[in-house]
């Protein structure tokens, strides 16, 4: 073989001192320790080198602009793989043809040196000394694999023109693109050529290979991070990070060469140890926990973990758990039996906990399964043609139904009903909240939602000091609960449960009971009955007559809701009497509206009287008038028609370009330089500096108290009218609007109504006002504008055209109907009801009138009369503080239910009773019955549901599976669905409940 010279690749020597120790193989020999032929060194160049020719083909293809990047990575990394298996399949075919190696004991393995044959370039040995070939199949499978996929996206790491992208630099893209592919070809040849003896050494032993994926793992990590920023938009510290890992890309086999970076095994436990320490607040350990030998130590962390955790999440069953282990411990003697021997403590927790657990399920799912069984045929509209063929099947087919059973106990899947009859099959396992999606995100939102979102927080606080009492039995994740108050069904879901806390979801379901709803209602009353009302079942042995039902009561809890109650109106409505009441009343309360409406949306007195001037009206100055001709008003006549109706006009006056507002309670005239128009009149400004036009019209518009429109097609004679002001100063306290000014009342009108207007309520109204300021000394001020003629008159106006709009021109007693259609906004078209609707303040306030007039009858005729004005202006002041009286359509409605008014009043007609009925909801603290319900009924039921409708597509409203089952609670069941399968009317957002 010619002279032998000292070998210089020192890593082959290491390489075969450790794969072939004392080994002596016949034929030509080559020592170690000195150089191998050549063409070993030819055959470890070409495979070095073959990785970078099959990225180099894919790289040229690429800016040829034949394949795209993404292709080029694909046939690159699928030539890798069919050479790597190539490679390997060679290396099997070599050490089976190879000679047996025969193992002989040298006196000193030191002074000897292993001898290794070689007869060509190509020959089984040759190829058995470069490639050693996986001591496992499927590494070989593995690795191959691996190869493949780090050729492939290799070469798309290192294309030249994703480089030139980072850096902008065509040297630094050579040099990456050269040196990179070093890189790659140096793991590649540790995967499929031959694994390097690492500088970076762990294990004294390498039995699973894992030495040969370091290089690569490495390799994975830097083309991971490129990846991230090729798929990731606008990030600029990962193309900063990027840029840098790729010049460290070039390193990396100086680093594997100087030991810095630890091999896969080493860094795995450096990192879980540095996990432990600062990111769980631990000590290293004294051993690994996370090995692969001994499995027992991770059995005991996971058990120990679990039992310590248990006392927090679960306590009733942590506590349970471990009298039983204890117990077991006292009783099993044997210390050779396998509970005592191969068991530790925590792991026996765990078996004890996980036997607890299905033995519960089970149970429940017997049960479960024998209602449906048993209710087939005692129930009478259960009972069907199949039913006593179904009952034979199940009783021949016995061992079955259980295995079904059992098997469901153990994956913890529902028990499947199929159509709720007794065939049953086993659901696929799934979460306690048996429903995709966030919870509570959906509902089917009506009016009724509002009840049940305004008593939430108070029902959340009385469930937290029932379930802290141990009232609601074990709380468990997946239980259900069912409240029952009035019409309200209120269904309660456990989500999560800890040691201080309880994560719930509440649903609310339909108030409009069907027939189906009404029949489990009455069930679900009657259940409850027998166990909390105990006249009935005072016996010295009682029995429970709903054996097998699915709720089970648990208890009464104090909440803050409405209770809602319903009254005919018969007699009342319809009284002569009170109707003729009404009217009267009507007026007195509309003054008592627009009164406080009217103080209120002014300002303070103290504001007022740093405004007065000398004592001199503010509202209105009395302007200096001159000749010029003011408009006659039009004759009147006693009644209206809409053929007149388009000639006549509330807002008949000049338009004129000068600008008047109140400031601080004067009247100011803005300039203006347009010239005076006529039928105008000039008047000084206020400061006296400055003289502007303002149209007479205007101010007659200001303080014309209902007088008639002006004809707008004829031109009438002019007359000198005087424009009237306030007699006090502090007048504008109690200003009506100027917008409600205008007139809707015949003339023949004025002298009638007010006859009508009662003064002396309206003088009390005045004298009352004093209450709402009691800081401030209002009985001299009020006593003033009770004197003044002018603001007196704005009311008659106003009130007595509000009243007439409601009750019509004739002023006639008002019909039942005409009140309710009144109270519900649909007056009776009139000229006076376009009139009023003009106005939208002031339209709200007299229909709020209105209905408190109409609430004050219903109290007169059922608490007796009103005494004096005190006694009427109470009940006025209760519905103003404590009452909302409107209707139950009305987006107010809601937000008093919100805002937890005291008391809520509507008024509604039953057509098929053909009466009229009040509602009155009041907020009170009352008692809300609470149940258990069994939970494998539910999630059965709940399987079947899914099932029917989004496989079987069986959604027919009448179909069997929803029709009322007094035991199942089928219907109510079916309710409490997440929707688009349920319907509930409200569902909660989880609520997080405190136990402590």
């Amino acid at each position: 073989m010619g002279p032998d010279v000292p070998l210089l690749n020192d890593y082959k020597q290491d390489f075969f001192l450790k794969r072939f120790p004392q080994t002596v193989l016949g034929g030509p020999r080559f020592k170690l320790g000195y150089c191998a032929p050549p063409y070993i060194y030819v055959n470890q160049i070409i495979l070095f080198l073959i990785p970078w020719v099959l990225g180099g083909i894919g790289t040229l293809l690429y800016q040829l602009d034949i394949l795209k990047d993404y292709y080029t990575a694909a046939l690159s990394g699928g030539l890798m793989l069919f050479v790597a298996f190539a490679i390997q399949m060679t290396s099997l075919y070599a050490r089976k043809k190879s000679v047996t190696i025969e193992r002989m004991l040298s006196p000193d393995a030191v002074m000897d040196e292993d001898e290794y044959e070689s007869s060509g370039c190509a020959d089984a040995e040759t190829i058995k000394f470069i490639i050693p070939g996986k001591k496992f199949m499927v590494n070989t499978v593995f690795h191959s694999v691996l190869a493949g996929v780090i050729c492939g996206l290799g070469t798309w790491y290192l294309l030249p023109n994703r480089i030139t992208l980072l850096y902008s630099n065509i040297g630094g893209t050579v040099m990456i693109f050269i040196f990179g592919w070093v890189t790659v070809c140096i793991g590649e040849y540790s995967l499929i050529i031959n694994t390097a003896t690492e500088t970076a050494t762990f294990q004294t032993l390498d039995t699973y290979e894992f030495t040969a994926l370091m290089r690569p793992l490495y390799i994975i990590f830097f083309i991971a991070v490129d990846l991230a920023h090729r798929f990731t938009v606008n990030v600029p510290a990962l193309e900063q990070i990027n840029q840098i890992l790729h010049i460290l890309f070039v390193f990396l086999p100086i680093l594997w060469a100087l030991g810095t970076l630890p091999p896969p095994d080493a860094l795995f436990l450096w990192g879980m140890e540095q996990v432990l320490e600062f990111g769980l607040g631990g000590s290293p350990m004294s051993s690994h926990l996370s090995s692969l030998h001994v499995l027992h130590s991770v059995s005991v962390c996971i058990g120990f973990t679990r039992a310590f955790r248990m006392v927090w999440q679960y306590t009733e069953n942590a506590l349970l758990e471990m009298v039983v282990v204890s117990l077991m411990q006292l009783f099993i003697f044997s210390k050779d039996l396998w509970w005592n021997r191969s068991l530790d403590t925590g792991t026996r927790l765990l078996l004890v906990g996980i036997i607890r657990d299905r033995l519960l399920q089970l149970i429940t799912k017997l049960q479960f399964a024998v209602s449906v069984l048993l209710t087939s045929w005692t129930e009478k509209k259960q009972r069907r043609k199949s039913t006593t063929t179904l009952i034979t099947l199940n009783v021949v087919f016995f061992p079955v139904v259980m295995l079904f059973i059992v098997l469901s106990t153990l994956l913890s899947s529902p028990l499947l009903p199929l159509f709720t009859l007794p065939v049953f099959l086993v659901g696929f396992p799934r979460p306690v909240q048996s429903w995709p999606g966030p919870v509570g995100a959906t509902a089917c939102i009506c009016p009724d939602t509002v009840y049940y979102e305004q008593m939430v927080p108070s029902l959340s606080a009385a469930l937290g000091s029932a379930m802290a009492a141990g009232s609601l039995g074990v709380l468990l994740p997946g239980s259900h609960y069912l409240c029952r108050f009035q019409d309200r069904l209120i269904w309660i879901l456990v989500l999560e449960r800890g040691y201080t806390y309880c994560c719930i979801n509440i649903k609310g379901l339909e108030l409009q009971e069907t027939s189906c709803h009404t029949v489990e209602a009455r069930r679900v009353d009657e259940v409850f009955e027998a166990a909390f009302v105990q006249e009935e079942y005072a016996k010295a042995l009682p029995l429970n007559e709903h054996f097998g039902n699915i709720l089970t009561p648990c208890t009464v809890l104090p909440v803050r809701l409405y209770s809602d109650a319903r009254s005919v109106l018969s007699g009342i409505i319809d009284s002569n009497e009170n109707l003729q009441e009404f009217k009267g009343d009507l007026i007195k309360v509309l003054v008592w509206m627009l009164v406080r409406y009217c103080y209120k949306r002014t300002k303070t007195p103290k504001e007022l009287d740093e405004t007065e001037n000398n004592g001199v009206p503010p509202l209105i100055r009395q302007p200096e008038l001159n000749n010029s001709p003011y408009p006659q008003v039009p004759s009147d006549t006693d009644s209206l028609n809409l053929e007149t109706l388009d000639e006549w006009s509330d807002n008949d006056f000049f338009d004129d370009e000068s600008t008047t507002k109140k400031e601080n309670g004067k009247l100011k005239v803005l300039p203006s330089t347009s010239l005076p128009i006529p039928g105008s009149v000039e008047s000084q400004s206020i400061d006296g500096n400055s003289s502007e036009t303002i149209s007479e019209d205007k101010l007659y518009k200001a303080v014309a108290l209902g007088l008639p429109a002006v004809d707008k097609g004829k031109q009438r004679e002019m007359t000198h009218l005087p424009l009237l002001e306030f007699n006090c100063s502090h007048s504008q306290l109690l200003s009506i609007p100027e917008e409600w000014r205008s007139s809707c009342l015949p003339k023949s009108k004025i002298n009638e109504i007010k006859k009508l207007f009662p003064e002396d309520w309206y003088q009390f109204v005045l004298n009352q006002l004093d209450s709402l300021h009691p800081k401030e000394n209002l009985s001299n001020i009020l006593e003033e504008i009770a004197k003044d003629e002018v603001l007196k008159d704005l009311y008659i106006h106003v009130v007595m055209s509000c009243y007439f709009s409601f009750l019509g021109i004739d002023n006639i007693v008002p019909s039942p109907s005409h009140i309710f259609r009144a109270y519900n906004s649909g007056i009776p078209w009139s000229l006076g009801l376009d009139w009023l609707t003009e106005k939208p303040e002031l339209f709200q306030q007299a229909l709020k009138a209105f209905r408190y007039t109409f609430k004050l009858m219903l109290d007169k005729a059922s608490l007796g009369p009103v005494e004096n004005f005190r006694d009427m202006a109470s009940y006025l002041e209760e519905y103003e503080h404590n009452w909302y009286i409107g209707l139950v359509s009305d987006e107010e409605w809601q937000e008093a239910v919100i805002q937890e008014k005291p008391y809520l009043f509507s008024l509604g007609h039953d057509p098929n009773m053909g009466v009229y009925t009040g509602r009155v909801l009041t907020l009170q603290e009352l008692l809300v019955q609470v149940g258990k319900l069994n939970a494998e009924t539910v999630r059965g039921q709940w399987a079947n549901l899914s099932w029917e409708l989004l496989y079987a597509t069986n959604d027919d409203e009448e179909r069997y599976s929803i029709q009322a089952h007094p035991v199942l609670l089928r219907n109510l069941t079916v309710q409490a669905a997440d929707p688009p399968l349920g319907y509930p009317v409200y569902s909660s957002t989880p609520l997080h409940v405190p136990l402590i």
